[in-house]
């Protein structure tokens, strides 16, 4: 999120002046690995007797997900012999989308209502029809992913997800998402700020917002507690630590109560990136249909998500020109609104900014990567310790393990 100027530093300003080490980068990495794969592996790998077959389709689509967030990261992975060794070979990221996109399709066939129940998912309480939109819309997903790089495969996986008889997420009831309780299950972005006070809803992301006079603002953000601003005021990314602190604790907003109570929801899939997604198919030519409809599509799923629902106040948005589709420029289009519905989900957004290049970020005046901005994450330290033979080998392809180092799917 301090990457793509969601959030911003007020103060241990390190991170958003991208003075990181590969150490700050371990947290995905070791649970996607040694958690969520392993256990997504161990459900795979029961017989049919201990799991029935929506179980291992829901593990897979699981782990797909897991394995989509870590290529998105940092780029090639261990992939393909994941659990067979204890060193295990990288795999391309175009290797890795184009494995995952079978993999998904495999999670397809094995999910079916007549398959027997599940217990324990606490996303879609067992609703089968739901699991299958979501492996289809993480189809979609990953061909937009891999569509600057392959066209005319990116076209056959949208086809393949938009006619499969499972469907896509079509509603906000679809969404999925972890909706947190208490303690020790509340949101980790609410336990942070109870005894934390580090992050501020970022400028550049309140300045959108304020000159679309878009109704999210008070949403995304709170009022400073100094009464006598009386405005929304976002923190400056990339800052030194001294001039961070000097924009004023009291006098800038944090991150609007929506994410930061116990119980707010961690958003993994939403039915406004469905749409938004479907819109660029339409742009691209790959499927049919009216990509500025759609687009707006996505605009209002986002606000009802947000719990904006007034047909004229989204009426009012849409109509403005700076907010109206462009059918010459659809990656501004898409990627400016998908950045704005993506506030709280960081990877996400992180990896759609990359992709479309929009909106335009600057970066802060203390930045330490001579004006640009990360495009991927450091591999962790421990690669290079414990399987140092196949991490030399990746980035050998894929170029030196650094943070300007461009991804196989970015090619802008």
């Amino acid at each position: 999120m301090l990457f793509v100027q969601h959030w911003a530093k007020i103060q241990y300003t390190e991170p958003d002046r991208y003075s990181v080490a590969n150490t700050d980068f371990v947290t995905l990495w070791n649970t996607g690995y040694a958690t969520l794969i392993t256990n997504m592996n161990t459900i795979l790998n029961f017989s049919d007797a201990q799991a029935n077959s929506n179980y291992k389709g829901i593990a897979l689509t699981l782990r797909s997900w897991t394995f989509l967030l870590l290529t998105d990261a940092y780029g090639s992975i261990p992939y393909k012999e994941v659990g067979t060794t204890v060193t295990p070979a990288y795999n391309t990221q175009k290797e890795v989308y184009t494995g995952l996109l079978a993999d998904l399709a495999q999670a397809q066939s094995l999910l079916a209502t007549a398959n027997g129940t599940v217990a324990g998912d606490v996303a879609y309480n067992g609703d089968i029809t739901k699991w299958k939109k979501l492996v289809n819309s993480l189809r979609l997903r990953i061909a937009l992913r891999i569509a600057d790089q392959e066209p005319d495969l990116a076209k056959q996986a949208v086809v393949a997800a938009t006619t499969d008889a499972g469907g896509l997420i079509s509603s906000n009831s679809d969404i999925f998402q972890f909706i947190y309780t208490s303690s020790p299950q509340q949101n980790p972005a609410s336990a942070w700020f109870e005894t934390r006070d580090d992050y501020r809803i970022s400028k550049t992301m309140v300045d959108e917002l304020y000159a679309l006079s878009d109704p999210r603002l008070p949403v995304y953000a709170q009022l400073p507690s100094d009464v006598t601003v009386g405005k929304y005021v976002g923190g400056a990314n990339g800052l030194s630590n001294s001039d961070a602190n000097s924009q004023g604790f009291a006098k800038t907003s944090k991150p609007g109560t929506y994410f930061l109570t116990s119980a707010s929801p961690a958003v993994i899939f939403s039915y406004a990136e469905v749409e938004f997604a479907l819109a660029e198919a339409v742009a691209r030519g790959y499927i049919a249909g009216d990509a500025g409809q759609l687009y707006k599509n996505g605009v209002t799923a986002s606000f009802n998500q947000f719990g904006i629902t007034d047909a004229t106040v989204i009426a009012n948005y849409l109509n403005q020109s700076a907010v109206q589709y462009d059918p010459t420029n659809y990656a501004k289009s898409i990627g400016t609104q998908k950045w704005i519905a993506f506030f709280g989900q960081g990877l996400d957004a992180f990896a759609e900014w990359r992709r479309l290049d929009y909106p335009v970020l600057t970066v802060g005046p203390a930045t330490v990567l001579d004006g640009q901005i990360p495009s991927r994450f450091f591999y962790p330290g421990t690669e290079q310790s414990l399987n140092g033979v196949s991490y030399q080998a990746a980035i050998a392809v894929q170029g030196k393990d650094l943070l300007t180092t461009k991804l196989w799917f970015d090619v802008k």
